[in-house]
């Protein structure tokens, strides 16, 4: 098998049994973006030296006996928002290119000291402020399995890059979908965890996120493989001094009675779900059932409170901290999406922000309570397939309509709970896939539900090189 189609657990497995080196693994990587990146532009700074350097020293330390992390000699791309050293931090943003990071992010810290090799940066729509990947600096990247779909966004690079196979593990991040847009639309998996449960912190910020950022943004990986989700978003999963709100929180929690219930949701939102999604839905469940979960239909607390809740203050803070930067340093596309966004959210007033900080609070306690009977629960997340690569800048009707179809997205980051997506089969030729919210920091059993499905379903990424080589 060649090295690139390797899963990072895998890789780490041949390297301990002497069957793999680092530089082997990584020259296959290497050489695989050079066949393909320049169709799908999802890699935008390769660090080719330093990642060859990086996998000569990995080997050198497996050969001399150190002690060695969960990720040794296997690579990882960082999104372009995300501090690594000695690097640009842009975010897309063309006046951004010369903002050079002097120190890694923690969670770029966590992956290299779990023996990660950073082999290069991701592209992202500029400011992170989109559901597909564009931006005036870098440009446009491609879904790999569809022309016209999109790859999903913010995170789009690392979707496109994990699909085709440019490495076992892309980090990414997500404060209203941005991992798992990108994860369903390339038929990938990830978690986005609790709020706060990864450290973040960029020295090449201005200054502080909002409030509301702070509580819903976070930081995860974008894999082929449930296993890699797992042990990377372990890894990055840990606290730093840089970061006062990241708790320091076991990953593995306490054992629960057996069979975990898992609620299956039928509350589509606001709009009629496209069949093929319904079907994804139905075979998840029978897939959790099979596995010896209890699967039983419940409805939580209504997501679109949530779903509101999210845009009406996440828009007033963002116009309150954006609005400046996306007009003087944004290109065409990012400024029309920002003004069509904040007037799609309103902005509130300061006692409309205040109260709806405090209901945020009633909502999470009544998902809190409903996961406490139900540890899981099965969720839509986008009712409709794959939305091209341009929907949000055709009109304002547009976005609107994939934001409202996607409501189990934006509602599950407003109230900051874990959730997993999984692709899992195509719908109109688009990978879809389904959602897993779990309790708060128990990413491990969504991580497990996950699994199950996967074990089952199979890893999309392989009928994609299946095609490809057809």
């Amino acid at each position: 098998m060649d090295p690139w189609r390797l899963s990072a657990v895998d890789a780490v497995r041949l390297q301990e049994a002497g069957e793999l080196s680092s530089v082997e693994l990584i020259e296959s990587v290497l050489e695989r973006i050079e066949q393909h990146n320049g169709d799908l532009n999802a890699i935008v700074a390769l660090d080719a030296n330093g990642a060859r350097a990086a996998a000569a020293e990995a080997d050198h330390r497996r050969a001399a006996g150190d002690q060695l992390g969960p990720l040794h000699g296997v690579p990882v791309t960082i999104k372009a928002n995300l501090d690594v050293e000695g690097q640009p931090t842009t975010s897309g943003v063309a006046a951004f290119a010369d903002k050079i990071a002097p120190a890694d992010a923690p969670s770029v810290g966590h992956l290299r000291r779990a023996g990660a090799i950073v082999i290069g940066r991701t592209n992202m729509p500029e400011f992170g402020f989109r559901g597909a990947t564009e931006s005036s600096l870098y440009g446009t990247t491609r879904n790999p399995w569809h022309p016209v779909a999109s790859p999903g966004g913010s995170s789009g690079g690392a979707s496109a890059a994990a699909a085709m196979g440019f490495g076992p593990l892309h980090q990414g991040s997500d404060i209203g979908g941005s991992l798992r847009f990108p994860a369903g639309g390339c038929g990938l998996a990830t978690v986005k965890p609790t709020s706060c449960r990864v450290p973040a912190n960029n020295l090449t910020s201005s200054g502080e996120r909002g409030l509301l950022s702070q509580l819903m943004s976070v930081q995860g990986i974008i894999t082929r493989h449930v296993a890699d989700t797992r042990v990377a978003t372990k890894v990055m999963a840990q606290p730093s001094p840089r970061d006062p709100n990241c708790p320091p929180v076991p990953w593995d929690g306490p054992p629960i009675p057996t069979p975990i219930t898992i609620a299956v949701s039928d509350d589509w939102g606001i709009h009629e779900p496209h069949p093929g999604l319904v079907d994804l839905h139905r075979r998840a469940a029978d897939h959790l059932s099979d596995a010896g979960y209890q699967v039983i239909e419940a409805d939580p607390p209504p997501i679109e409170d949530a779903y509101r809740g999210w845009f009406s203050l996440a828009t007033t803070e963002a116009a309150i901290g954006m609005t400046p930067a996306v007009h003087r340093f944004g290109g065409e596309s990012i400024r029309t999406v920002f003004d069509w966004t904040i007037e799609m959210g309103g902005v509130l007033d300061r006692d409309d922000y205040v109260a709806g900080l405090g209901a945020r609070t009633a909502m999470m306690r009544a998902w809190d309570q409903f996961l406490d009977e139900h540890p899981l629960v099965l969720t839509p997340f986008l009712t409709m397939p794959m939305y091209d690569v341009d929907f949000d800048t055709q009109c304002p009707e547009s976005m609107v309509g994939v934001a409202e179809r996607a409501m189990h997205a934006f509602g599950i980051n407003f109230l900051g709970l874990p959730a997993g997506v999984i692709g899992m089969d195509l719908v109109e030729d688009k990978p879809s896939g389904v959602q897993i919210v779990g309790r708060r920091y128990r990413e491990d059993l969504i991580c497990d539900a996950l699994e199950a499905i996967e074990q089952r379903n199979g890893v999309m990424s392989h009928r994609l090189w299946e095609r490809e080589s057809a």
